[in-house]
């Protein structure tokens, strides 16, 4: 199981079986770490990893859980109907 929280005015925390990619795919290499925290204030000298940049910034961003509104509809595939 993977667990992400969300921390308020910090980073996100990944625990478990997970991959990090970037954006081409490519896998970084974790060194068999099951927890990472990924930057959200984008001040982190390791991006896109925390280094703790958040509490130098005073970085601000109260987190609460709640429900998301429905996905739109997807359109009808090409050909369908």
């Amino acid at each position: 199981m993977t667990r992400i929280t969300v921390n308020s005015h910090g980073s996100v925390r990944i625990e478990g079986d997970f991959e990090v990619c970037d954006s081409e795919g490519r896998q970084f290499d974790l060194s068999g770490r099951t927890t990472v925290s990924l930057c959200r204030c984008g001040s982190s000298e390791n991006k896109p990893f925390c280094d703790g940049s958040h509490r130098r910034i005073g970085f601000q961003s109260e987190v609460k859980a709640r429900q998301l509104p429905p996905p739109p509809p997807r359109p009808p595939a090409a050909g369908s109907a």
